[in-house]
């Protein structure tokens, strides 16, 4: 087992959601804070696909490049 960096942070969702992802984690005899991580590890490299806000922004040199 990984004994990496933990550390506490608070995470709101919307009722509708809380109550699927504890209806999930109930069902794998998990914790909801396993099961967000394994989402998010799922998840990272399609989220980094999308781009981001500031990927629209104009570049603050000119034109050519200086």
């Amino acid at each position: 087992m990984t004994t990496g960096d933990t550390r506490r942070q608070n995470l709101y969702f919307p009722g509708d959601m809380l109550t699927e992802l504890q209806t999930e984690a109930k069902r794998q005899d998990r914790s909801i804070s396993w099961l967000i991580q394994q989402a998010w590890r799922l998840a990272r490299k399609e989220l980094h696909r999308i781009p981001s806000t500031t990927d629209y922004l104009p570049d603050d040199r000119g034109e050519d490049g200086t």
